[in-house]
């Protein structure tokens, strides 16, 4: 086990969904006696421990996790209330001369904890669920009308069909008078500066992933993800909340109100999946240059050579 003297830097994991992850970063926290932080903004729900591939009871028996299923699904949690939690967490980890494994596929989490974030205060829930009352009322396109009269830079930016941002753009500007593109203007300074870590991308072959995210979409469905999803349902919540639109809950809502074939939905359900893995790929290339892309079978010794001294090196994916 190494100090943090040995293996001074936070560790980031990203990659597409499916990609080996959590299985890299449980095996780097073992080696060093490191800590496991989510990163992932459907993980942070206790709702969706299946459907969104947490990891399991016994593999977060082995080290510390934090930060997963720790939501519940009606809360409308943000990248601000995840970094919030992630600072406190760091802190703690730090205190405890651990090193912090961050893992996730989320590149906004990745993005605020590199970047920093915009300082926009939080939204009273009473504006919120005006807006959102207004939203089903009024429909879409005369929000995005009233938006575009508000805060003119952010109606131009979203695409009018785009609830969920229109949603909170509007929050935004009736809750504190100003336009979100001006909070834009003044960030939080980032957790974790250039300099305070190592970051690398997984990037598997795309054939190879594609084909890893079918099988498991069919594992989850195996394991009881029907199930979570109906219990989930069963608590009529709003639709535009973030659990809700989690891979596979709209889908599999659909099935389970007899629109649709469970088979048809996997199908449906492993196509989004793999729209999505893709989206990750181009939103990592484009917002987050400095991740470091590595294959899965190199990202053992990719770590291990930039983690620690050559005569304290943990081996990572030696065993």
């Amino acid at each position: 086990m190494h100090s943090r003297e040995d293996c001074s830097k936070a560790v980031l994991i990203a990659g597409p969904t499916a990609s080996g992850k959590s299985a890299l970063a449980l095996e780097l926290a073992q080696k060093t006696g490191g800590v496991i932080i989510n990163a992932d903004s459907m993980q942070v729900y206790r709702d969706l421990r299946v459907i969104t591939a947490r990891p399991t009871p016994e593999e977060e028996a082995l080290v510390p996790h934090r930060l997963y299923g720790h939501v519940d699904a009606a809360v409308n949690f943000s990248a601000g209330h995840w970094v919030a939690d992630a600072a406190r967490v760091l802190a703690e980890v730090r205190a405890q001369n651990r090193l912090a494994v961050f893992v996730g596929g989320s590149g906004l989490y990745f993005k605020a904890l590199t970047r920093g974030l915009s300082a926009v205060p939080p939204i009273p829930s009473e504006i919120r669920d005006s807006v959102r009352a207004r939203l089903e009322r009024d429909g879409v396109e005369a929000m995005h009308a009233e938006l575009r009269q508000r805060d003119p830079a952010s109606a131009d930016r979203l695409k009018p069909r785009d609830r969920a941002r229109i949603a909170r753009a509007l929050e935004v500007a009736e809750a504190t008078g100003r336009s979100l593109t001006d909070w834009h203007r003044e960030g939080l300074p980032p957790l974790l500066p250039q300099g305070e870590f190592v970051a690398l991308f997984l990037a598997p072959d795309r054939d190879r992933l594609y084909a890893r995210i079918d099988a498991r979409f069919d594992a989850m469905l195996k394991a009881g993800a029907p199930a979570e999803v109906a219990a989930l349902a069963a608590r009529h919540l709003d639709p535009l909340l973030p659990a809700m639109k989690a891979h596979g809950v709209p889908v599999l809502t659909r099935h389970l109100r007899g629109k649709i074939t469970l088979a048809e939905a996997a199908e449906i359900g492993c196509a989004e999946t793999r729209h999505y893995a893709k989206r990750q790929f181009t939103w990592f290339r484009h917002q987050l240059p400095e991740f470091a892309w590595v294959k899965p079978d190199e990202a053992g010794e990719w770590l291990d050579t930039r983690l620690c001294s050559p005569d304290q090196r943990s081996h990572i994916g030696a065993s």
